[in-house]
């Protein structure tokens, strides 16, 4: 049996029903991704599995005795008191009563210790990730079967994000999360399940091959909808020309006709998709930024950015990533002149238009209406040099005329990105700057933005933790790496991990001076074998092998001409082998170690050495 099922539920709020009838069934072990747009009902969908709604009609069944742990989207803003409090509260009243106090205690630090988390440090000090990771031990200190996880990397950076990948990965039990995070979902789900318009699809695959099944099968829905539209256009024209005679045959056309009347009035067409189009200003100098030793500190308090360098030029598309609170929307601000370096200097070149996109929404009045938000009380703006409707506008980013006279405080996060986006393109640029614009984006919208800023002819500054975003759009990265270090290296995210391990090869750490262990006696008759002794001659020469094809491959990644090849796949083949020589030269390293260990204890042993 299932651990959950869902049985012919349907669930509505007003409008058309968010779930239509549908049925789900979760299996032990499996780490299933829900997918939708925003608005679609996949945070319902979880309070259902979790018991905080009930449905209007259909059931949800529980295998007898199944755990359900539940993380929401949000960060609840109630939550105080120590790490330890927080986590010991996911332990309902029935757990507390079935389990003795030592128990409990074992149960909760245990969960603790194996999150990683200081149990005395107060839940409303810590950062956005931390408390994350303090609502994941919540969920996981009742040993749940079913962990349901609504966006787990919002507002994270990409170390907590990898954190928390490589964490549930390595989790047991089952779990069914929404996410946003392309690289997330396909490092972690084994399955793929679609909310589309009330109807729940299971994809059963990968997340590349669900966009192509997707895709095709949206495809052929279109061309069955041309179809019957054309049909009932035909039947709509006979209908008007007047039936010529009550014969039966015309009375079975006309019911014919009102069934295909209701069942067109019944369709529920595929959300419309974000129209995107930058206006883009007048060209600007070759030169956009330049900054020289730049040094910026807040008060007594140790520098954020140290003796930081860089050129930007037209055209030029820079990512800029680092942990959350390292100083990214600092350096942002350096780089455009909003703040004042305390050494070095910021040049900027001539004729720059800038539009900047701001994470923290600040640009935007919760008391004013989303079209005056973007109008600034104007009833028209302009697009593509010619004056527009501001309703009309707003109607390519979703937004009908009923919701683009709502204040912007009754939005979601989701609408409030759009509504941004709204604003920033609504006025020509060629210095686009945007401050963590996927954050509360579906992924139908972020691959638009995507390819808006891969056509972008302007210049781009773009601070993002969405790993596959920086790996599609940006040509060059700056990375905050502690210290007020800035780090530039070419290409995206993945070309980053691959140029800092091929610096840490090149450049490796002293090693500290090794005591040998000591060495327990060996049985005296314990032989080394000829095949051993000849495999222990030969792994140093092996080794040096592998480090030299290595070391070629890393300075073949560390090209920035090598990306510029139309093969893409002799890209991915160089990155393949590369992580086939390391593993190869971990397993290497162990056999040499184990066999030469081997050798001295058993020489040790006929010497009748004592152990060192």
């Amino acid at each position: 049996m299932s651990l959950i099922g869902m049985r012919d539920v349907c669930v509505a709020f007003g409008g058309a029903p968010l779930l239509d009838h549908v049925s789900l069934h979760i299996e032990a072990r499996e780490r299933v991704c829900l997918l939708g747009r925003n608005g679609a009902g996949k945070s319902t969908l979880m309070r259902l599995l979790h018991g905080d709604l009930q449905p209007d009609e259909g059931e949800i069944v529980y295998r007898q005795g199944v755990r359900v742990s539940y993380l929401p989207q949000e960060v609840p803003r109630e939550i105080v008191g120590s790490v330890r409090d927080v986590v010991a509260a996911g332990l309902s009243d029935s757990e507390q009563g079935a389990i003795s106090a030592g128990s409990m205690l074992n149960r909760v630090e245990k969960t603790i210790s194996r999150m990683d988390l200081n149990p005395e440090e107060h839940f409303e000090t810590l950062s956005a990730g931390m408390k994350r990771r303090v609502l994941l031990a919540r969920g996981l200190v009742s040993e749940p079967d079913v962990l349901l996880l609504d966006e787990p990397t919002n507002h994270l950076d990409i170390e907590a994000i990898t954190w928390m990948e490589e964490f549930l990965q390595r989790h047991e039990g089952t779990i069914l999360f929404v996410t946003h995070d392309r690289m997330f979902l396909q490092k972690l789900a084994t399955r793929t399940i679609e909310l589309d318009r009330g109807r729940l699809i299971d994809w059963s695959c990968d997340y590349e091959t669900f966009q192509k099944r997707k895709a095709a099968v949206l495809e052929e829905e279109a061309g069955h909808w041309e179809e019957f539209d054309k049909k009932l256009a035909r039947e709509e024209t006979w209908v008007r020309q007047g039936i010529k005679a009550r014969r039966t045959r015309n009375e079975g056309r006309v019911r014919e006709l009102e069934k295909m009347r209701n069942e067109r009035r019944a369709r529920r067409e595929v959300a419309g998709s974000v129209r995107l189009r930058a206006q883009e200003a007048a060209r600007s100098g070759k030169l956009v930024i330049e900054a020289e030793n730049v040094s910026f500190a807040y008060g007594d308090r140790e520098q954020v950015i140290k003796d930081f360098s860089t050129l930007i030029m037209r055209r030029d598309k820079t990512g800029i990533i680092g942990p959350n609170g390292s100083g990214k929307t600092t350096l942002l601000r350096l780089l455009l002149g909003d703040l004042e370096p305390f050494g070095g200097s910021v040049r900027h070149g001539v004729k720059l238009e800038i539009a900047y996109f701001d994470q923290l929404r600040g640009q935007l009045d919760e008391e004013r209406t989303v079209a005056e938000n973007v109008g600034d009380g104007n009833d028209t703006v302009l697009s593509d040099g010619k004056p527009r409707h501001i309703m009309g506008y707003l109607q390519d980013f979703l937004f009908s005329p009923e919701r683009a006279r709502s204040p912007v405080r009754v939005l979601s996060g989701g609408e409030r990105n759009r509504l941004l986006l709204a604003r920033l393109f609504a006025r020509p640029c060629n210095l686009l700057v945007m401050d963590e614009p996927t954050n509360d984006l579906d992924v139908e919208t972020m691959e638009l933005l995507e390819d808006l800023l891969v056509r972008f002819q302007g210049t781009l500054l773009l601070v993002s933790h969405d790993r596959t975003f920086l790996n599609n759009v940006v040509t060059s990265t700056l990375v905050l790496e502690g210290e007020g270090r800035v780090g530039e290296y070419a290409g995206g995210y993945d070309d980053w991990l691959y140029q800092r391990s091929a610096q840490k090869r090149a450049n490796p750490p002293e090693k500290p001076i090794r005591r040998e262990k000591p060495r327990p006696k060996r049985d005296p008759s314990e032989t080394f074998s000829y095949k051993e002794q000849r495999e222990l001659e030969s792994l140093p020469h092996t080794i040096e092998r592998l480090e030299e094809e290595q070391s070629a491959l890393y300075r073949t990644l560390s090209d920035p001409a090598f990306y510029q090849r139309p093969d893409g796949g002799e890209i991915a083949g160089t990155r393949e082998r590369l992580k086939e020589i390391e593993d190869e030269l971990e397993k290497a390293y162990e056999r040499w170690d184990a066999l030469d260990t081997k050798a001295r204890s058993i020489q040790g042993a006929k010497r009748g050495d004592a152990p060192a």
